[in-house]
């Protein structure tokens, strides 16, 4: 991890129109970056998510540029505070990710990088729901304590790398995303963090996310097309 690199950094607010507003991001990015992974994050969270943010300034540091977005609008965000309903939505939330695809690829900053998605929890599923509807457009996923079996029947229709992180005490998820893997049908994998729960706090924990997610995004950000087996 280059570290030297953040300090001269500058994140840029952008807005992405969707129905009913607009979603807003944080937007970074790296000279020579070597792809972007846009965030979705997951059970009421967002763009100020301290763990996402913490993974997106150790991208950073590894030359990668980040969008972490806001997946609800300030009205729908108002109402999800006040119902919860919006953040299960994973068609909605789904829809918000393929915007902010959409979006990368059109954008002159960032139309040459190749596309990551890193979800979490809930976001976990609008993420794999997103590249199997974006197939062409996402190269790589990654989860984090994620809930992919809530991507449903997309999950079949995933064929971008997937590495699916969760905490070794979280063993209810485990057994989730060890179902899911064996849906997926492109590269996949899944990695458990010894004594980590579901939003690793532990010592340590959330650095060992970072690490893995940049090594996959490296890894395959570099694929001229997502190979149809196990890594």
């Amino acid at each position: 991890m280059n570290t030297g690199v953040l300090e001269h950094l500058t994140s840029t607010t952008i807005a992405i129109p969707v129905g009913g507003g607009a979603i807003v991001g944080d937007l970074v990015i790296p000279p020579n970056a070597a792809g972007i992974v846009i965030f979705a994050h997951g059970s009421g969270s967002g763009r100020f998510s301290s763990r996402n943010r913490f993974v997106a300034r150790s991208l950073n540091a590894d030359n990668f540029a980040t969008l972490l977005l806001d997946l609800l609008t300030e009205s729908e965000d108002r109402l999800d505070q006040e119902t919860g309903q919006c953040r299960f939505d994973i068609p909605l939330l789904s829809r918000r990710v393929m915007a902010a695809v959409d979006w990368s690829r059109a954008d002159a900053r960032t139309k040459e990088l190749r596309i990551g998605l890193f979800g979490a929890s809930t976001g976990a599923a609008a993420a794999l729901v997103a590249a199997a509807a974006r197939q062409a457009a996402v190269a790589a996923v990654v989860s984090r304590g994620g809930r992919p079996d809530l991507a449903g029947s997309m999950l079949e229709a995933v064929p971008a790398p997937t590495l699916l992180i969760v905490g070794g005490a979280d063993t209810v998820v485990i057994e989730l995303n060890r179902l899911a893997r064996e849906r997926l049908p492109g590269i996949r994998k899944i990695v458990i963090v010894p004594g980590a729960t579901h939003l690793f706090e532990e010592p340590g924990a959330l650095e060992q996310v970072c690490s893995l997610a940049s090594g996959w995004f490296a890894k395959h950000l570099q694929l001229a097309a997502p190979a149809l087996i196990n890594a």
